[in-house]
């Protein structure tokens, strides 16, 4: 009888460990990488499509952990420099982020864009990446082990 308890107990933790591994693998899930601009890309518009990034942009609903991938930009005094043609700038915080190219002219010509990341919970937003990342590692791991200690307990 104790030991029919003791299984029972065991299936419940690993139902529940297995739950709340669930719920931190889904919050990644949430998170999205956008392409700029999609089919179009990170590109000088026509004269007479100056918010061109910016209309895509608003078409989004940025969160906490999402990507921004564009390609093409060069800057010289930025808060972050990337001139390898194949950039992703993960969106760490909610407020505004300001893109702009760096290539001479191409900023007043608007290859600039203006993208607001909205909160994903009550935190403010302010939650880091790295953390979320630790914690889906910290619960993968963590069902691992449950998963090979209910195998030991039963066989």
């Amino acid at each position: 009888m104790a030991s029919q308890s003791l299984i029972s107990k065991t299936r419940f933790l690993f139902v529940l460990t297995t739950v709340f591994c669930f719920l931190q693998l889904l919050q990644c899930a949430y998170c999205s990488e956008f392409e700029v601009g999609e089919r179009t890309g990170w590109v000088v518009p026509q004269a007479n499509d100056t918010e061109m990034h910016n209309e895509w942009a608003s078409t989004k609903r940025f969160k906490v952990g999402d990507t921004v991938h564009y390609k093409e930009c060069n800057s010289t005094h930025p808060n972050f420099f990337s001139n390898t043609g194949n950039t992703v700038i993960t969106l760490d915080r909610s407020g505004f982020f300001y893109f702009i190219s760096g290539a001479a002219g191409h900023c007043d010509k608007g290859q600039r864009m203006i993208v607001w990341v909205i909160a994903q919970d009550g935190s403010g937003g302010h939650a880091s990446t790295s953390h979320a990342s630790n914690n889906v590692i910290f619960s993968y791991g963590l069902f691992v082990i449950i998963v090979a200690l209910q195998f030991a307990h039963l066989h």
